[in-house]
């Protein structure tokens, strides 16, 4: 006979650690080796596990019951089977619970049970159970406070910076489109500057460049006047 008692520490509340540890396909994803079968009419379920003691491996195939206490957070487990050859038959009966933990927000599991055993390989699997036991209880407690960490809250998004975009180009000049009153860039203002004063300075030279033009003329004709 094998016996099993262990307490588990889970870093989250009761009520999450039942939901999982009372869902039999969110368990057996807990337990490697371990498949879920189809289920029955009085809510048994057929289940295997594939257990490996030193260089053997042996896979057992087993009819589940469970029978839970949602207020107490209390379950009990029954289960009957036998290896794939029928050489070595089993019985397991497993009682657990789950309590608050020592501090807020955490959870204790705690399991007790018996596993009989019948046949061929029954002293083999006695002999090395100790040593598969400790290793599936680690195993599966990593798997379950996996399991039963709450996912975290996904943070908002962050605010959009402002975009300024450059002005379209006017299609016939080229030349950016203005934007409302009072947003005018600098650059168009200081650009208008200097063109008016540039075509001031031409304007300037164009007039200085015709008055002596309008002199000598003057003067042709006062020598043609004088001829």
């Amino acid at each position: 006979m094998i016996s099993i008692t262990e307490e588990i520490a889970v870093p989250s509340p009761p009520e999450r650690v039942w939901q999982v540890i009372s869902d039999p396909s969110a368990v057996v994803s807990c337990i490697g080796g371990a498949e879920l079968g189809p289920s029955h009419d009085d809510g048994s379920f057929d289940g295997t596990l594939a257990i490996r003691f030193g260089g053997l491996r042996v896979k057992f195939a087993a009819r589940v019951s469970l029978d839970l206490d949602e207020p107490e957070h209390r379950g009990v487990l029954s289960a009957r089977g036998a290896d794939g050859q029928g050489a070595t038959r089993f019985s397991a009966g497993a009682t657990f619970r789950v309590s608050e933990g020592e501090t807020p927000g955490t959870s204790r599991v705690f399991c007790d049970g018996e596993i009989k055993l019948n046949g061929k390989l029954a002293k083999l699997i006695e002999s090395g159970a100790g040593m598969v036991v400790s290793r599936m209880t680690k195993e599966f407690t990593e798997q379950l406070v996996s399991a039963c960490a709450v996912p975290a809250e996904p943070l908002p998004p962050a605010p959009a910076e402002p975009t300024t975009q450059a002005p379209a180009a006017h299609p016939a000049t080229g030349r950016g489109t203005p934007g409302p009153a009072g947003a005018q860039p600098r650059s168009t203002g200081l650009f208008a500057r200097l063109r008016a004063w540039w075509a001031g300075r031409r304007g300037g030279r164009t007039a200085q460049a015709a008055r002596p033009s309008e002199n000598r003329n003057g003067e042709v004709l006062d020598q043609g006047g004088r001829r």
